[in-house]
């Protein structure tokens, strides 16, 4: 070992290093090997890792498009209209899925603690990011200002129903 060190502190000699200096190179060059190291794992961690799936919930107007939501409708006149609710799976496997619409005249947390209005099957969803579209016809002729509220939740295999934190909110107003 006594060699080894002899030996060290003469190439450190003829490079021109005493042994402060020595030292301090020896300390810069440790950090940089461990820096390395560190940021490889996290590299490697990044790139190797398994994507985490998403499921969404979208609303398209009369014309399929998201332009033209209602806003405002008449009591017992013009109370009624309809909007397609489109739900896409990008998970690892297929999925059951359910919304349900509330209608609410304030909002405080999701999901909303109110009974559904309506609920709609969406069926089981294939993971291949094609959205299911359904058809949904809302009515409400109380005078207000309203949230309908459109909430993805997902079907368990043991049947019962986890909420996706997927959501999307549509305002109206109805007047006389």
């Amino acid at each position: 070992m006594r060699i080894h060190l002899e030996s060290a502190k003469r190439i450190g000699n003829k490079i021109g290093l005493d042994e402060e200096k020595g030292f301090a190179v020896a300390i810069f060059l440790a950090l940089i090997i461990v820096i390395a190291v560190i940021a490889g794992f996290f590299t490697y961690s990044a790139l190797t890792a398994k994507p985490v799936g998403y499921n969404t919930i979208y609303l398209l107007d009369a014309n399929k498009e998201a332009v033209d939501y209602p806003r405002l409708l008449v009591a017992n006149q013009n109370s009624s209209f309809s909007i397609y609710v489109n739900v896409e799976n990008h998970m690892r496997d297929s999925a059951s899925y359910q919304v349900q619409i509330k209608i609410v005249d304030s909002l405080s947390t999701f999901p909303v603690n109110v009974q559904p209005s309506q609920t709609i099957d969406m069926g089981s969803i294939k993971n291949d990011g094609k959205p299911v579209e359904k058809t949904v016809t809302i009515t409400q002729n109380v005078l207000g200002d309203y949230s309908v509220v459109f909430e993805l939740w997902q079907r368990s295999s043991d049947g019962s129903l986890a909420f996706t934190q997927n959501y999307c909110v549509l305002k109206i107003q109805v007047i006389n």
